[in-house]
Order: structure tokens, then sequence, then C-alpha cells
């Protein structure tokens, strides 16, 4: 079959598909509703952007398709684990620009996720062997590897230093400098990390923040470091640049709240009142970093509440289950992790309903340029 007649057939295939249907956020069109979660690699080495990443972002980019990068750091303090790219320095942003560009050659969109890992660190990962900074000054108790084992020495998390008033002050500028970066690297928009139990989470949740000042206490008090991000971030790029990630049910990195449920409702009504073009959230089964749980909590509250595009992730790896929740309402976009990791073309291959390739996770978080990074197979091959 020739090739205009095969991509007929596939188009009228899509177009049946409420998740393969396009889709406007704010000032960008997307062809479809699939959309790469930022996924640590852990192949950037020195904190700096390899070209390597130059093939994995371009194999997973469709014309109209909307890519968030992996998270990469704000500042020197902000990293938590080894080969993270960075976006506080003019050598990542010219790193991060041919990366960007080869994104943008495939017709893609990229929003690039802003990450502070707080707590979530070592002194060997901080300048001067400085203690990771934090709401609190209570460390992890658990040692458990972003692998999902034990981490030996990488999992000893160190005792974080609580932050004052004014160095508040200094990591939202960095956010907001990160952000200005971003834009000048070539990508689309910033996605804030306030996911995952990483600083941002930290500030939000109850059974972390133990603070008596303004950034402590209540639940508004509690959230008004993450706004006050947000916000810095929108006036400096615009807001229909901005999203953001949210897991309020998730107890990642020892990082739970009392009531997930109002935390999250009351985030999403205050960015939707900021006006930011999308709000990113993890399904309330994902208690845990990697595997589906029973539960009877529900995005529903969260989604009403949000006015702008609404992003789930979490445990999506089947395609019907994918597009029921677009065909229902409950989301607008839908972000895959591990099965667009194995997947390079998977838009295409759920659209086809063509057989997906199995992801390896022993080499998730390799150092490895090429091995589980870009040598999953397309569907062509």
């Amino acid at each position: 079959m020739e090739k205009g007649g095969r991509e007929k057939i596939e188009d009228a295939t899509m177009e049946s598909m409420p998740l393969l249907s396009p889709y406007d956020m704010t000032i960008f069109h997307l062809s479809h509703r699939v959309v790469l979660a930022p996924l640590s690699r852990l192949r950037s080495y020195n904190f700096i952007p390899q070209p390597h990443a130059i093939l994995y972002y371009s194999q997973r980019t469709s014309k109209g398709g909307l890519l968030i990068s992996e998270a990469s750091g704000i500042s020197d303090t902000a990293q938590g684990l080894p080969n993270t790219p960075g976006i506080w320095k003019k050598e990542h942003v010219e790193a991060w620009k041919p990366i960007v560009d080869g994104v943008h050659k495939n017709g893609g969109i990229f929003f690039c996720q802003l990450w502070h890992s707080g707590r979530v660190s070592n002194t060997s990962y901080q300048p001067d062997g400085r203690s990771p900074i934090s709401s609190t000054d209570k460390p992890i108790s658990t040692n458990l590897f972003i692998g999902g084992g034990s981490g030996g020495e990488n999992a000893q998390y160190s005792p974080p230093h609580r932050l004052t008033t004014d160095e508040i002050s200094q990591v939202i500028n960095d956010f907001r400098a990160a952000a200005r970066n971003a834009i000048e690297a070539g990508f689309d928009g910033v996605e804030i990390h306030g996911a995952n139990g990483y600083l941002i989470d930290q500030f939000m949740k109850d059974q972390v923040n133990d603070r008596t000042d303004i950034y402590g206490g209540s639940l508004e008090n509690r959230c008004r470091f993450p706004l006050e991000v947000v916000q810095a971030v929108s006036d400096e790029i615009g807001s229909e640049r901005v999203g953001m990630r949210l897991s309020p049910f998730a107890d990642y990195n020892d990082c739970g709240d009392s009531d997930p449920h109002s935390l999250g409702v009351f985030m999403a009504e205050s960015l939707s009142r900021l006006g930011i073009a999308y709000c990113h959230v993890i399904e309330p089964r994902m208690v845990t970093q990697f595997e589906k749980g029973e539960t009877r909590n529900t995005l529903a509250s969260m989604r009403k509440a949000f006015a702008g595009t609404f992003i789930v992730a979490g445990g999506y790896h089947d395609r019907d289950e994918a597009d029921r929740v677009v065909e229902n309402g409950g989301a607008d976009l839908v972000a895959f992790g591990r099965a667009f990791l194995a997947n390079p073309d998977l838009p295409r291959r759920l659209r086809l309903k063509a057989r997906l390739n199995k992801y390896d996770r022993s080499t998730f978080y390799t150092d490895d340029p090429v091995i589980g990074y870009t040598d999953y197979p397309f569907l062509d091959d």
C-alpha cells in the first residue's frame, strides 16, 4: 500500500479515538492527547544535557505532540540524583538548544520540567558539601533509591536545612531564572515539579511541613510557596506557557498529607485562578512510585476545580483505559511514562492497536547513552 493510503487509514482510525483527537491548549494546537511524561533517565553527565538526548526526544516526537522533559535542576542546590540535567547555567541552556531543536524539527511541543529535589538529596550533591534545603529540618526516614530498591550509600539522605523566609525568596527567584533560561533554550513552556516528595511537595504536605511562619500550618500557608513560584514563573514567561505537576495522594519520598483531597482541590482552584496552561496530576492509585494500588480516591474534584487543561498520569499502559478517561471527561490529556519510554512511536501504535514493546526496568536508570534509551524498536522496524 502506498504511503498516502496508509496515512488515510491511520487518520480515520485516529478520528474515532478521543485519545488521538486534536486538542487546543492555550496557544498550542495538539494533534493528539498522548503526552510524554517527564522521566528521569540519568544520562546527563556533569548535569549537562548530552547530544544523545537529541535522538531520544526526537524519536518520541510526533507532529503536534506534547513532550515534557526530564526533571531539570533550577540551581546548584537542586540536585538529588546522579546525572540529571540542569537549567540554571548558560552551558545548560546551550546544551539544551539542539535537543529542543530536534523536537521542533519533528513538529513537537516541548515543555521543560523545573525541579528542586529539596531534602531528597545528600551533602555529596550540594555545593561545598552543605545540607540539602527543605521546608523542614526533618530527614527522610526511608532509604529507597529511585530505582525502587536499596541504594546503599546513594540512598543515605542527609538531614536538611530548614529554609528561612529570605532563603525562600531566593529559591523563588531561582525558579524564575530557570524558566527564563528554558525559554532561551527554545522550550515552548515549563512544568513546575510540585510532586513526588520533592521541594515544592515538601512545603505542601502536612506530614513534612512543620513550620510555624507564613509558610506553614494552615493549608493556605503550606501552599503559599508553591503558588508564589507559579506566580513568579508566570510573570516571567506568561501563564499560557506554564504547567504544574502535583501528586496530593502520593507518599513518595516520605512525603504524605493527612487530607490529600482538600490539598488537591485547593491547589487546583488556586492554579485555575492563576490561569496556567495545565495541571498535571498523578492518579491516587499510584501511592507508591512504580505500582498501582486499589483506592476509592479519584481526581474528579480536582478536574472540576481546574479550568485549564487537565493531564492525568500514573499507571496508564492500556490504550482503552487512557481513551476511556478522555472520553468520560476525566482528563483532557494522558501522560505515558514507561510505555512511551519503550515505544518511541507510541501514538502511532495506539492508533493502530499495535503490540507494544516491553520495557526493561533494569535499564531505566543506567548511564548508558544507547541501551535502554534509544535502542527500543519502532513499529516499522
